[in-house]
C-alpha cells in the first residue's frame, strides 16, 4: 500500500473572506468552491471551521474562531518576482517581515492570511542543490 499526499486543508472562520483572500490577493486558482469548502489547483483547500469540526470532532458546537492561526502552520508559495510582489501585496496584507535572506540561502517574505495563518512567498529553491 501506497501513501499519497493529495492536500493540505486550512480551517479557516469565516470561508468567503479567506476565498477571496486566496483567490483575490495572492492569485491562487480556485478549482472547486463547495460553500464550506474550497478547492483551489495547488493542494490547498480551505475548509469553514464550524463544518470541518462538527464533522471531525462529532461535535454541534462550532470552533472558537481563536481556534484558528495558532502561528503553527506555515503556507509556502515560490514566486519568480518576489521582490515585485512584496511591493504590491506588502501595503495590503499584515506583514510579519519584509523580504529576507534565510540562512539556507533563499530570499523569503512572510505575512499572515485573514485567520492569522503564516504564508511565506520565497523565491525559487531547489532543495537538492
Amino acid at each position: 500500500m501506497g501513501i499519497k499526499f493529495i492536500n493540505t486543508i486550512v480551517f479557516c472562520s469565516d470561508i468567503k473572506l479567506s476565498k477571496n483572500f486566496y483567490e483575490s490577493i495572492l492569485g491562487v486558482q480556485v478549482e472547486k468552491d463547495l460553500g464550506d469548502i474550497v478547492f483551489f489547483g495547488n493542494n490547498l483547500v480551505l475548509h469553514c471551521a464550524d463544518s470541518i469540526t462538527s464533522t471531525v470532532f462529532k461535535r454541534e458546537k462550532s470552533a472558537p474562531p481563536s481556534m484558528q492561526g495558532k502561528k503553527n502552520i506555515l503556507i509556502y508559495f515560490e514566486v519568480e518576482n518576489l521582490e515585485q510582489i512584496f511591493s504590491k501585496i506588502g501595503k495590503i496584507v499584515k506583514v510579519i517581515h519584509g523580504v529576507e535572506k534565510q540562512a539556507w540561502g533563499q530570499k523569503v517574505f512572510r505575512f499572515y492570511d485573514p485567520d492569522g495563518h503564516i504564508i511565506e512567498f520565497g523565491e525559487p529553491f531547489d532543495v537538492n542543490s
